[in-house]
């Protein structure tokens, strides 16, 4: 009973996200055909970005390293795409692969409900922010989706217990840092490692995870993402190709590809990420070192 309830949910929630995407492009058609990117190489980034992401590895982390440099979206609007590109891709791995759900009805709940509240209430702060201060945000997500590879390639990542339901202050604070999630979500730092790393910690069974960190993100992201398109903060284009490329790719990931060896992909993505972090940090300083030049010159 349980299981259809949030699998109906998962349609009604995402499916308003779909009707209010439709609407924004509707309304600004001529906007879209105007946005950068080439459409054969974004049909191919969003097929690859989610066909990955299936398999565990970041698509935040990947869209954030590909599309500025990619010169698809401004850092203005990154956040925003981010979550938006992910909506729909998203539902589907849920529909896809959300089957039983052997966890506490509470232990599921509590995120869940968490982190819509922060996906919520986060998007009309992170569009107020300077450019670079968002461009930080992203390299502490991109350090931080690398530092959680790194710590699964290392064998120090959390490996959970046996417990399947959490209780008083551990359930407590699950849903204190779900919320936190859920808001970091928004400005560009993907909550998907950071629950399952939560999850560990507290001792949950490693089975129970994927419920949890999936129930959470296909909530809580398409309510990020409907404040998102309001506050017309994300790239039309990208979305819409994820939107349908990008769940090409998790079909054929989850129905067609019985499994895949990432280990030499995610040695590419670390790579991928701190030559990103990298340049971020680079055009950070130079930007910095040109506005002193200016002030300098002021006073001159």
């Amino acid at each position: 009973m349980l299981l259809t309830v949030i699998l109906i949910l998962i349609v009604l929630v995402n499916g308003t996200f779909v009707m209010q995407l439709v609407k924004d492009l509707v309304k600004n058609k001529e906007s879209l055909a105007k946005e950068p990117g080439n459409p054969i190489a974004m049909a191919f980034s969003q097929f690859f970005i989610y066909f990955l992401s299936t398999f565990g590895i970041s698509d935040f982390a990947i869209g954030a390293s590909l599309y500025p440099k990619a010169k698809w979206v401004g850092d203005k609007k990154l956040p925003g795409t981010l979550n938006a590109a992910c909506v729909v891709p998203v539902a589907a791995m849920a529909l896809a692969y959300i089957s039983s759900i052997e966890v506490g009805v509470a232990t599921l709940l509590v995120p869940i409900v968490a982190q819509v509240i922060g996906a919520y209430v986060s998007p009309r702060f992170v569009v107020k922010l300077p450019k670079n201060t968002i461009k930080k945000f992203v390299i502490t997500g991109l350090l931080v989706a690398a530092g959680l590879i790194l710590a699964g390639k290392l064998g120090v990542y959390p490996s959970g217990g046996q417990e399947t339901s959490l209780t008083g202050f551990k359930l407590i604070l699950l849903g204190v840092l779900s919320m936190i999630y859920g808001a970091l979500n928004n400005i560009g730092i993907g909550s998907y490692a950071l629950t399952m790393a939560t999850i560990y910690a507290f001792g949950l069974n490693p089975g129970v995870a994927f419920p949890i960190m999936m129930g959470a993100c296909t909530f809580s992201v398409p309510v990020g993402s409907i404040q998102f398109i309001k506050l017309d903060s994300y790239s039309r284009k990208i979305t819409l190709f994820s939107a349908t490329f990008g769940v090409i790719g998790v079909l054929v990931a989850a129905f067609l590809v019985k499994g895949l060896d990432t280990n030499v992909l995610q040695w590419v993505v670390l790579a991928v990420i701190f030559y990103s972090v990298y340049s971020m940090a680079m055009d950070l300083r130079n930007d910095k070192i040109a506005k002193q030049n200016i002030a300098r010159d002021s006073i001159g």
